[in-house]
């Protein structure tokens, strides 16, 4: 992208920033809360490009003065003073360019929601149940390490420990925007517990990554829902409590279910099922995007296809590899004790790589 280009853009963006901050200082705004959270999210969003852009903007007519000086100039210290300036931001600059390219790149909408988890036992039978407690643990321990908060929705637990299927929200900043590289299935290679000859066995889980959807996102008709009530039940199938209290709705349109059973309140389990509905309902259409970018882009870092294998962990090596981005670690525990944000990082640099080769294809 040329250099007026980039600062053309930037003025673009200027004026909007601007306009926003008139349209939010409007008292009558709060009476369209839903505009007002639009808007509110766009000026975060645009906000780090303005900071960054007049950072960019300083060093560029600075190193204008600063060439100016070189030629105009008598003084040999000065001269070596602006030389030496120059040299500096000439090799500032272009970092600067790329880090504004990044940051131009439309920021999937999706990003700053909250998510919810869900961790399926796959092939392998128990050890895939007890790889599952893993992975749980694992995102317990990254989620602690973030400051974010973890509930369990639902839950269904393994024969010989962790879970046959997991369902968890996540709330925070940018939750989804992070934990969305972690849909796919999980490969572990290790000697189950229960083998007694030592081999090392293939077991999997999958792991899916869904935006909470917020209430202005999905308009739910009531009559469409169908509500019933249950006794909550532990592990084996032996009731909890003798109240009424766990849920389960069903959306009549879609066929969707989902239940919820984990809190002693009846009006706490609707109201969590019910912004579990919202989400999975919100997905249907979400799916449908990530398919499409799934197939513009060859990395499938950030796609629908949750049944492609994305990292396999390997105990007797203690390794870890991305099969995305062929990264691999040789601090296996380290890992599954919630360091995953390495991993992250490189991944969102991959897709932001991606995007910002397919938008210079495009223009």
């Amino acid at each position: 992208m040329p250099e007026n280009s980039l600062l053309t853009k930037l003025e673009g963006i200027r004026h909007r920033y601007e306009s926003l901050q008139q349209q939010l200082s409007d008292p009558s705004l709060v009476q369209d809360m839903k505009r007002y959270v639009t808007l509110n999210k766009e000026y975060a969003e645009v906000k780090p490009i303005i900071q960054a852009g007049e950072k960019y903007c300083s060093a560029i007519r600075n190193l204008a003065s600063a060439k100016e000086l070189l030629l105009t100039e008598k003084d040999e210290e000065m001269r070596e003073f602006a030389k030496e300036e120059v040299a500096l931001l000439e090799e500032k600059i272009p970092v600067m360019e790329q880090q504004i390219k990044f940051l131009l790149i439309p920021a999937d909408p999706q990003d700053s929601k909250n998510a919810i988890m869900e961790i399926r036992a796959g092939t392998g039978g128990d050890e895939a149940s007890i790889f599952a407690g893993d992975l749980f643990r694992m995102y317990s321990r990254f989620t602690e390490k973030k400051g974010w908060k973890l509930e369990i929705t639902g839950v269904s637990e393994g024969t010989s420990g962790g879970f046959k299927e997991i369902i968890f929200k996540i709330t925070g900043t940018g939750v989804y925007g992070v934990l969305k590289y972690e849909s796919g299935v999980h490969r572990v290679q290790r000697v189950p517990q229960t083998e007694t000859q030592g081999r090392v066995h293939t077991s999997a889980a999958s792991v899916a990554v869904l935006p909470e959807a917020g209430e202005f996102d999905v308009e739910l008709n009531e009559k469409d829902i169908r509500k019933d009530t249950f006794c909550s039940s532990g592990p084996g199938g032996q009731s909890v409590n003798t109240t009424y209290s766990a849920i389960r709705l069903t959306h009549i349109p879609s066929g969707i279910v989902v239940q919820c059973q984990d809190e002693k309140s009846q009006l706490k389990n609707y109201d969590k099922a019910l912004a579990e509905l919202r989400t999975r309902l919100y997905n249907m259409e979400y799916e449908k995007y990530l398919n499409d970018i799934s197939a513009k882009r060859k990395t499938m870092v950030s796609t629908g296809d949750r049944s492609a294998k994305i990292r396999t962990y390997n105990y007797p090596q203690s390794r870890v590899t991305d099969h995305r981005i062929n990264y691999t670690m040789h601090n296996l525990p380290v890992f599954m004790d919630g360091e995953i944000q390495e991993v992250i990082d490189l991944l969102q640099i991959a897709e932001n790589s991606e995007r910002l080769k397919d938008d210079s294809s495009d223009s």
